[in-house]
């Protein structure tokens, strides 16, 4: 009865080798949810650009973004972006889209000579050749949006200036 159980786990062990055998891991992108990471070139369009809603041409930005993120479940992945710009901020994904949010200093110039900060917040998702989403694509398409406060230069309407963005995979 013992050289039974030897030989059968003997033959078990022998079938789970060759069952992995030949077979390759499997790449997947995530876990669970749609992570970014690698450099990306970036494109706030200017030629689209809105200034309190109203279309009024702004220069159009172009950017590389190095991002690195995890996620945690399907809707719940943070990371960080690096901009060759000098900046870095946090990087977060809820739902369905991927947000990123900065303070500009000295963003709004004011009449006196001062200026008043900007809040700028990126909005971006993945998007399909026909421009619907997809999370796991290597474009994104959404907004790059800045805004000043209201009363900021004596002025009690805030600035808002809203730009389409692209953010494409380079590596």
């Amino acid at each position: 009865m013992r050289n039974l159980d030897v030989e059968l786990s003997a033959v078990a062990a022998a079938a789970a080798v060759l069952a992995g055998v030949g077979m390759s891991p499997v790449a997947h992108a995530s876990t669970y949810g749609p992570e970014l990471n690698g450099t990306y070139t970036v494109t706030s369009n200017g030629d689209w650009a809105k200034t309190n809603d109203v279309y009024i041409d702004e220069a159009t930005v172009r950017s590389t973004w190095t991002i690195s993120s995890t996620c945690s479940g399907p809707t719940s992945c943070t990371g960080q972006v690096t901009s060759d710009q000098g900046w870095t901020a946090p990087l977060r994904f809820t739902e369905d889209r991927w947000l990123l949010d900065r303070v500009i200093d000295n963003w709004e110039p004011c009449p006196n000579g001062t200026a008043a900060p900007g809040y700028q917040k990126y909005m971006f998702w993945g998007v399909d050749a026909d421009g619907q989403m997809d999370p796991h694509s290597n474009v994104l398409a959404g907004t790059d949006v800045t805004h000043g406060d209201s009363g900021a230069c004596g002025i009690n309407k805030p600035l808002v200036i809203r730009l389409p963005l692209r953010v494409q995979k380079v590596s």
